[in-house]
């Protein structure tokens, strides 16, 4: 039975390019912890938004699409921000859907405990730990983000890590992240262009 207090702001039915070699479905997650001043996404940054979107009907319309796509990526807001996203990524691997998940890493112990159900993640790594607050306007994201980075590449989950290269970041700074993730075993790190939301 799917989860109805599963938030959801949105929803795509056919991308190529959110889930690297898989035509997928995105499903966006309501609700995030943090407040990075260059969100793209700021609708969904509240925990219940003005119009959420039904999951059941959500999960109907992905059972029509079994044989089109390949695969589901939960992104946001925060997915993890919200408990039944356990219950929904299930639901749609019953489909025999992969899943993927675009995360910030707010909830590294809860992404750990999720990375059995995950076949690929998208992690935002937006600073070195010790400037994430400039960032996220909160104390302490820095350590979430880089613990959760630490589980993905433990676990060998299929992971693509991104950082926003935001008007203002020092080139040191972007040339250390770039060097600790190489380090750390971080194959493939995307730097993206900053757009002003």
């Amino acid at each position: 039975m799917p989860d109805s207090s599963f938030r959801v702001g949105g929803f795509v039915p056919f991308t190529s390019i959110d889930y690297p070699g898989e035509l997928a479905a995105v499903v966006f997650c309501q609700g995030c912890p943090w407040r990075c001043h260059y969100c793209h996404n700021r609708h969904l940054l509240p925990a219940n938004g003005h119009e959420l979107l039904n999951w059941r009907k959500i999960l109907e319309a992905l059972e029509q699409r079994r044989g089109y796509i390949d695969a589901v990526v939960f992104s946001g807001g925060e997915p993890l921000a919200q408990a039944a996203l356990e219950r929904a990524i299930s639901s749609v691997k019953d489909l025999g859907f992969k899943v993927g998940l675009h995360t910030a890493g707010c909830y590294p112990q809860r992404l750990k405990k999720l990375l059995p159900l995950l076949n690929w993640v998208g992690l935002d790594i937006k600073q070195l730990p010790n400037h994430y607050a400039t960032i996220t306007g909160i104390a302490g994201s820095g350590e979430q983000a880089w613990q959760s980075l630490e589980f993905l590449v433990e676990a060998g989950t299929p992971l693509q890590v991104r950082t926003t290269c935001f008007p203002g970041i020092p080139d040191d700074h972007l040339k250390d992240l770039t060097r600790q993730l190489a380090e750390m075993g971080v194959c493939d790190h995307r730097i993206q262009e900053y757009r002003a939301p």
